[in-house]
């Protein structure tokens, strides 16, 4: 039954202590449509968020790859802990990288290809747009923060962002920054009684007021091929002045919002797994809180860089030496050690996107209205392979996708997910990718 004197914008309201305060309702049944997925008065959606995912060095496919297709599939012992999120996650196996004449860049070309739809030349060429930035300027041009990336690796380099070729979107490694930034002196909390816009971001706003006119006023003075860079350039400030404007207004109340507990200092910054776990769950839990906050409907995660260095107490190896260097051990048929490593991956993985399942959101949870697409670098990790790789989705895109099925690709191209994940977004590519990477094929097996 639904209470028509009722809207999203309702309010309590009170006195304390001689001042007015209001106080927002959470997401109630009878504020939504029939379907849970809509505002009842207006009809407008939940809003759509993506993410991203990163983890290094593929898997051991014996282990990980189930054999039955589909819904209901098995899962093997180094895919265990997906278990746990099954129902939430789409599995893809059996993908290739096509490098088109270019050299197979260890650590390199499989995850560049997967994020920007083309082989690199060599380890010098840096990524074009990635895809989380295509989504982005779609999507992203509403919130304080149109993208946020984050890595557990403690090093800054380690992204997997790109604006273009020359801009990397350098990644938070620091919990207690990340915090700061996210919960800190600017943050607008939606659900505050008192609104009161912060000075430094008005002084922003009036500095950058001043650089549009400039801007503006030399644009009439100089030739076409320096018009058209004023003009990149000026998209990119106007960009910056809607975020600085959108901080300059109350928010809406958001139910699910709130300030997690401080974070008073970093853990240690070491690349053994269980210091690599804790920043990464330190990190996702501020990202989660983040993305419902609305603070950003973009965002990037990576568990770790692409050589995959993390280590393991008591054993002398490294991730990535001892896919190298590691002997098939006669009984299980694959390298033990270097399946531990990948399964500690996987198990961040299911945390990450359990995470999102915690926070509801209208008739389900915040991972129902988003979509996380996860890759890495190679397939089989042993030989470092272009082929064999796997990858997944998470969340249902507000109902736009199907969960829950592991879908064989058939030796196809790693970039049909990239594609069906942004075709899941909304955003109208006939086709993505470049020469062989090229492709116009999604996988209709989890569109809905």
């Amino acid at each position: 039954m639904k209470v028509k004197n009722l809207s999203r914008r309702h309010v309590l309201r009170g006195l304390l202590n001689g001042g007015v305060v209001a106080v927002a309702l959470p997401v109630l049944d009878c504020l939504l449509d029939d379907n849970g997925a809509a505002w009842a008065a207006t009809g407008e959606s939940l809003p759509l968020r993506f993410g991203t995912w990163f983890w290094g060095l593929g898997a051991t496919n014996r282990i990980f790859v189930p054999q039955k297709t589909g819904a209901g599939y098995e899962v093997p012992s180094q895919l265990g802990p997906v278990a746990r999120v099954q129902q939430h996650v789409n599995l893809f196996t059996n993908l290739n990288v096509f490098r088109d004449g270019e050299p197979n860049l260890c650590h390199y070309s499989g995850w560049i290809v997967g994020r920007t739809g083309k082989a690199p030349k060599t380890t010098a060429e840096q990524p074009g747009e990635t895809l989380d930035i295509t989504v982005a300027n779609q999507i992203g041009r509403t919130t304080r923060f149109r993208t946020l990336t984050a890595s557990a690796t403690g090093d800054f380099r380690n992204t997997v962002s790109y604006e273009n070729a020359n801009t990397p979107n350098p990644p938070e490694i620091s919990p207690l920054e990340f915090y700061t930034r996210l919960f800190g002196a600017d943050f607008q909390d939606p659900n505050a009684p008192v609104f009161t816009p912060s000075p430094r971001v008005m002084v922003r706003r009036s500095v950058l007021s001043g650089v549009l006119d400039e801007i503006k006023a030399m644009e009439k003075t100089v030739g076409a091929t320096d018009r058209q860079r004023l003009d990149e350039y000026f998209t990119g400030l106007r960009h910056l002045e809607k975020q600085l404007d959108q901080q300059l207004t109350k928010p809406e109340p958001i139910a699910a919002c709130h300030a997690p507990p401080s974070v008073s200092m970093d853990p240690k910054m070491g690349v053994e797994v269980d210091m690599v776990q804790k920043r990464h769950r330190m990190l996702t839990d501020l990202m989660v809180m983040a993305v419902a906050c609305d603070q950003t409907r973009v965002f990037n995660m990576a568990y770790s860089n692409a050589q995959a260095n993390t280590v393991k107490e008591g054993y002398e190896k490294p991730h990535h030496t001892t896919t190298h260097e590691e002997p098939i051990d006669s009984h299980y048929g694959y390298q033990p050690q270097c399946a531990y490593f990948s399964s500690r991956a996987i198990e961040e993985w299911a945390y990450f996107v359990e995470a999102f399942t915690k926070i509801r959101e209208g008739a389900g949870t915040l991972l129902d209205n988003m979509l996380i697409y996860a890759n890495t670098d190679h397939g089989e990790a042993r030989i470092h392979s272009l082929d064999g790789l796997v990858a997944f989705t998470a969340g249902r895109a507000g109902g736009r996708v199907k969960t829950g099925l592991h879908v064989d690709a058939g030796a196809t191209g790693v970039t049909r997910v990239a594609y069906t994940a942004m075709r899941a977004m909304g955003i109208e590519l006939p086709n993505w990718g470049v020469k062989s990477n090229m492709t116009s094929n999604a996988f209709s097996e989890i569109l809905a």
